[in-house]
């Protein structure tokens, strides 16, 4: 599934595959930013459901049908015997379990975004990287290096800069207690994430050590049926939590009008539903780490973008965790430059050793 293996594919082949990484890049890029931007103006102009909210996460998945039903009408038009799935079963259950592994991810994250201001969260969020970082060592047996090192404790020391800051971050009416309350959960969240991308990726390996080819229909596919038992999940607790009895009555008095209420939660479907389809995608094109990254580059993005449309405090605290989560993330990237340079130039030298040996 890496770039390297692709490398002998036809040149139109290998367009196609690049199309497909930047649309995914754009994609993971969309749903970073503006996901949480939606879910925290949900939460700043009168929202206060937590199970809705992470409903919502994953509650774009029908969206995913239409992909998988053109895919399977092209193979129907090919073959009349076509699967109407392509993904085996044991790799479906993996994706259902991993659904519910999310759901409750989506949950832990809309509970602590309702004390933190969007800036901080997304600060926090970025510690995933460091944890997808060591969970891909341990289940995908990615190699950790010490340019990874560095990375993660970069981004852990802005996580204890902010927590030891309280003060001058906590949203007005949220006392000291709930803000460490959504400190943790956040924590927990970005935690949660980063194992649950290695083991999207370790899905895909499974799928193709039987045999089955990793195709992008087999994405969609896996993407589908872990966004469906997500989102059963959240549904579940919304029931419970009488979510959607609350709804038309959290609608009437939302602070910006009962129908940008209704365009607050379809949007926020769908720039979450990008950010799901993009991530699942990337780990397909390339890896695990490269979604991470990704994730972790449009910090500054999302902390610009809160401060200008949700106007939130950006403080010297947040500043400092800012520049260390990005020098973190630029001594990971730059690490891996590096050391898929160093590999290209070994390559280029024994092909040209091989190429110059006598025949014998």
């Amino acid at each position: 599934m890496d770039v390297e293996a692709r490398k002998d594919s036809p040149p139109a082949r290998r367009k196609a595959h690049s199309l497909l990484v930047a649309l995914n890049c754009g994609m993971l890029a969309l749903g970073t930013t503006g996901g949480p931007l939606m879910s925290r103006l949900y939460y700043s102009k009168g929202g206060h459901r937590q199970w809705l909210s992470a409903w919502l996460q994953t509650g774009g998945w029908p969206l995913l049908l239409i992909p998988v039903v053109a895919a399977y009408l092209g193979r129907r038009s090919r073959d009349r015997g076509a699967p109407v799935l392509l993904t085996p079963p044991r790799i479906l259950l993996a994706a259902a379990g991993l659904g519910v592994v999310t759901g409750a991810d989506n949950f832990i994250y809309a509970y602590g975004l309702t004390y933190l201001p969007v800036s901080t969260s997304a600060i926090l969020i970025s510690t995933q990287l460091a944890f997808t970082v060591f969970f891909a060592f341990l289940i995908v047996r990615q190699r950790l290096s010490a340019s990874s090192l560095n990375a993660v404790a970069l981004l852990s020391v802005g996580a204890v800069v902010l927590g030891l800051h309280v003060s001058s971050d906590r949203p007005a009416g949220i006392t000291r207690g709930k803000y460490w309350l959504g400190f943790a959960l956040t924590l927990g969240a970005a935690a949660l994430y980063g194992l649950v991308l290695p083991l999207v990726e370790l899905a895909y390996k499974r799928a193709a050590g039987g045999g089955r080819a990793v195709t992008y229909a087999l994405v969609m596919e896996v993407q589908l049926v872990m966004g469906l038992f997500a989102t059963a999940f959240c549904t579940v607790g919304m029931v419970v939590n009488k979510d959607f009895e609350a709804i038309p009555r959290e609608a009437r008095h939302f602070e910006l009008g009962e129908a940008r209420y209704y365009t607050v939660l379809v949007w926020a479907a769908v720039l979450w539903q990008f950010f799901f389809l993009g991530a699942v995608g990337v780990i397909f094109c390339v890896h695990t780490l490269l979604a991470g990254i990704l994730i972790a580059v449009f910090i500054p993005v999302t902390e610009v973008a809160a401060v200008i449309f949700l106007h939130e405090r950006f403080s010297s605290e947040k500043g400092i965790a800012l520049v260390l989560s990005l020098w973190g993330l630029a001594s990971y990237s730059y690490g891996e430059w590096s050391e898929a340079k160093a590999k290209k130039k070994e390559a280029a030298a024994a092909a040209q050793t091989s190429g110059s040996a006598p025949l014998t």
